[in-house]
């Protein structure tokens, strides 16, 4: 068995309120590994795996709702993306067990296995996305990792080499990826999830095209791009074909794996929400045909999938609020062929991958407009709480009173001679009493609650009033309470900034005039731009057909870190990357609607005169929050 002191954990870690060790501060979420026949049972966010398969498991559920044929083929679908092979196998083997009531990572590795390669039995690793769903605070978060990001390459029955992270793939398979990313991290991996070329093909032909807003000219063939995949993308909304598809979450030959990385994760974000907005059981069987001959999916505990998890995964992914999707990136890559990073960048992207605030674009839209928080939370240190055991497990509430502690919480201990025990001990959620005379103690009760997941929360009954010890919040530990409670958010709240932007309306204004009796609304200048933008060169403004009767227009512009922003403006308010806005704000009798990232403003959408207008940041949200709504705000409806 592996130890952990070269970690800070074991023996040398600081001890907790039972006496036992504790995780340090960095690396988060530290690995933890078991090997038992028989795991527990598995929720909700189990299966975390199926970025490429959102669709199909959504589709099986639906289908096995509508009768038992389709109950069947659910079966006959987790039989076929099973492990098969033996390397499989044994890579499903190296999987850490989830536990039933903690976040469940998986690993999705893209593969670009296709003949004509030395490595056709496995293929390349061409995409890494690590996927993590926590039901504690009901989010989904995304970690990529540029394939020529160099690593030390873990190869089970082979020596480290320090080779790019792709290596590990196409040397031993999934079990080389598994080991590299959890080495390299430090997070337990639950989940594989293996796709090829042709799965995910088949997947965007299935579903007719993805949505997908392109934010600048994409053009490859073998005039300028000799020995690249082609690709020939103009800028806009639109629905890719499976093959465009596959080339633009490909694409780095004009830039590099940050920004490939970053077009990965929004085709995945485009996914979702064409897939929550326009699926139809018709392609049920369609999707589950295609995809089960190109996707593996290896399970901590060796254990085959059942259709029960996916339809409880699918529950979950549906569920998610709005805005609770968070892309986490490795920052201070440099290089190019071969990117790295300093240590501490990795820390930081996996504590963000961890620890998401899912009130980030609340904090950063108030911040934005200058809004004071409506409800502020209570500080911890003003908040007395008492800590008693319901599950019958030794040193649960001394666990969880030395976590509240070290948050802040003033903990009180019941009268001398009183046990630290609940009155009884079959508890199996974890429950915060309250006590109704005393003010703010119900917001207390609730706020120390979210950090247990998802407790009852109820009035403080009088047969527990002397354990209580007068305390504003009583928690009862119960069977769900694990010995450790929430992280503590990394906090990325941008500070207030002035918009980066210039007065140029002539920038685009005339070019616009020559356009507007090619489309059935009013278009719109922007008053204000970025500063240092440019006219992207090679597709400027353009007017397209964005759906059969809609119309569009696309304003594309280059920033001087080759970067692209853009303005949309059309007729077609269905569109699915309208759908859930984080929040929807009026300014100046103007309705607009806001679309966040974690703490960035990713677009923001005018709806005014029949259309809506788009502003909408560059792949790495570069903009500011300040500069889009300047930009946003400064729209101004041409003459008619």
């Amino acid at each position: 068995m592996k130890t952990t002191l070269k970690r800070g954990m074991g023996r040398g870690a600081e001890l907790n309120g039972n006496g036992r060790a504790i995780y340090p501060p960095s690396p988060p979420t530290p690995m933890s590994r078991y090997r038992q026949p028989d795991p527990p049972k598995r929720g909700a966010w189990h299966l975390v795996a199926a970025i490429f398969l959102w669709t199909i498991l959504a589709a099986l559920i639906i289908g096995a709702a509508a009768g038992g044929a389709a109950y069947l083929k659910g079966h006959q679908f987790v039989d076929a993306i099973s492990p098969k092979t033996k390397a499989d196998i044994a890579a499903a083997k190296r999987l850490d067990l989830a536990d039933p009531s903690q976040p469940t990572i998986a690993l999705v590795i893209g593969t670009d296995r296709r003949k004509g390669f030395q490595a056709d039995l496995t293929g390349r690793s061409d995409t890494l996305i690590l996927v993590r769903a926590d039901p504690i605070n009901k989010s989904l978060s995304l970690l990529s990792f540029p394939r020529d990001l160099i690593t030390d390459v873990k190869c089970p029955g082979h020596a480290d080499v320090r080779e790019r992270i792709n290596y590990a793939f196409s040397e031993c398979g999934a079990a080389g990826s598994v080991e590299t990313v959890r080495a390299l991290t430090g997070l337990p991996v639950n989940y594989f999830v293996t796709v090829n070329f042709r799965g995910f093909m088949d997947l965007v032909n299935n579903l007719g095209g993805v949505w997908v807003d392109v934010d600048h000219r994409y053009l490859c063939d073998p005039t300028n791009c000799p020995g690249v995949s082609k690709i020939n993308l103009w800028p806009g909304y639109q629905r890719v074909n499976a093959t465009n598809a596959l080339a633009y979450v490909r694409y780095r030959h004009f830039d590099s794996d940050i920004y490939r990385n970053a077009r990965q994760q929004l085709f995945l974000k485009a996914l979702k929400e064409q897939i929550s907005s326009q699926l139809s059981i018709d392609t049920v069987l369609q999707i589950a045909n295609a995809i089960e001959h190109n996707v593996v999916v290896g399970r901590g505990g060796n254990k085959q999938l059942d259709v029960s998890t996916l339809k409880d995964y699918l529950f979950f992914a549906h569920g998610l609020p709005s805005g609770h999707v968070f892309q986490s990136r490795i920052q201070g890559l440099s290089g190019y062929a071969e990117l790295t990073t300093d240590p501490s960048n990795i820390s930081q992207a996996v504590r963000e991958f961890v620890n998401p605030d899912v009130k980030s674009p609340e904090k950063a839209r108030d911040v934005a407009f200058g809004i004071k928080h409506r409800s502020r939370a209570l500080s911890p240190k003003s908040v007395t709480t008492t800590v008693l055991n319901g599950n019958g497990v030794s040193g649960s509430a001394a666990n969880a009173a030395y976590e509240l502690g070290q948050r802040g919480y003033k903990i009180l201990t019941p009268p001398s001679g009183q046990p630290q025990n609940a009155p009884r001990y079959n508890y199996f959620r974890t429950t915060v009493y309250y006590d109704t005379a005393q003010l703010h103690s119900k917001p207390a009760a609730t706020q120390i609650g979210n950090l247990f997941g998802d407790p009852d929360v109820e009035p403080l009954p009088p047969t527990m009033t002397t354990l209580a010890n007068g305390a504003m919040a009583t928690v009862v530990v119960g069977q769900n309470f694990h010995g450790s409670i929430a992280p503590a958010p990394v906090d990325q709240t941008p500070k207030k900034a002035r918009p980066q932007v210039s007065l140029n309306p002539s920038l685009t204004r005339s070019e616009l005039l020559s356009l507007r009796r090619r489309v059935p609304f009013r278009l719109e200048v922007p008053r204000f731009v970025a500063d240092f933008a440019k006219l992207e060169f090679d597709a400027p403004i353009r007017a397209y057909n964005i759906k059969r009767g809609y119309k569009a227009v696309r304003v594309t512009f280059a920033t001087g870190l080759n970067e692209y922003w853009g303005i949309e403006e059309t007729n077609w308010d269905e569109a699915p990357a309208l759908a859930d806005a984080s929040f929807n704000q009026r300014i100046h009798k103007r309705q607009f609607s806001l679309y966040y990232s974690g703490p960035h403003l990713h677009m923001v959408v005018l709806r005014e005169n029949g259309a809506t207008y788009w502003v909408v940041n560059t792949v790495l949200d570069s903009l500011t929050n300040e500069t889009m709504l300047a930009i946003a705000r400064g729209l101004q409806p041409l003459p008619k």
